[in-house]
């Protein structure tokens, strides 16, 4: 079955790349997207379609946890909302508890909002595909690398490794 889900957390270049990089996501889309009530402003992220039958709900939102600081509350989380979109009220609770679920890996309170998905506008044009249009990139090297190779030492079973074999 082929779902949505939209991930904000950190740089949308990141989390573009971390989605990008899965075996069973078929389109990773890197902008702004907002939700509804006191968090109906854009912040950066990505809206993913993805196969069920390839990869799940509930380890989409672990790797997301653990590729983006989702128990800090710094300063720029206005543009960077620590969140998980959603597209139904089974997501929701799917989400929540997943969240709930994997609070055991975190020394800290995760604060990733379950928010229901309101808006979304797509990056310009030159920003899209970021990483893996040209993945030498000092950014990259210094910003996604590591999130990519956590995948691969924590998320090997649904990392699609032959687009990182430059790791």
């Amino acid at each position: 079955m082929i779902k949505k889900a939209g991930f904000g957390g950190g740089c949308h270049w990141c989390t573009e790349a971390v989605f990008a990089a899965l075996k069973g996501v078929l389109s990773v889309q890197q902008g702004w997207i907002a939700s509804d009530g006191e968090n109906d402003f854009f912040s950066e992220g990505v809206m993913i379609e993805f196969d069920t039958q390839i990869i799940s709900y509930e380890v989409l939102i672990a790797i997301h946890l653990h590729t983006h600081s989702a128990t800090s509350q710094h300063s720029m989380r206005g543009k960077y909302r620590s969140a998980v979109y959603t597209f139904s009220d089974a997501d929701i609770a799917v989400a929540q508890q997943a969240i709930n679920k994997l609070q055991k890996d975190f020394e800290q309170p995760i604060i990733t909002k379950v928010l229901p998905y309101a808006d979304f506008k797509l990056n310009r044009e030159d920003s899209l595909n970021y990483y893996f249009s040209d993945p030498g990139r000092p950014f990259c090297e210094t910003y996604i690398n590591p999130k990519l190779k956590l995948l691969l030492e924590q998320f090997s079973e649904v990392t699609d490794s032959s687009k990182l074999g430059h790791l």
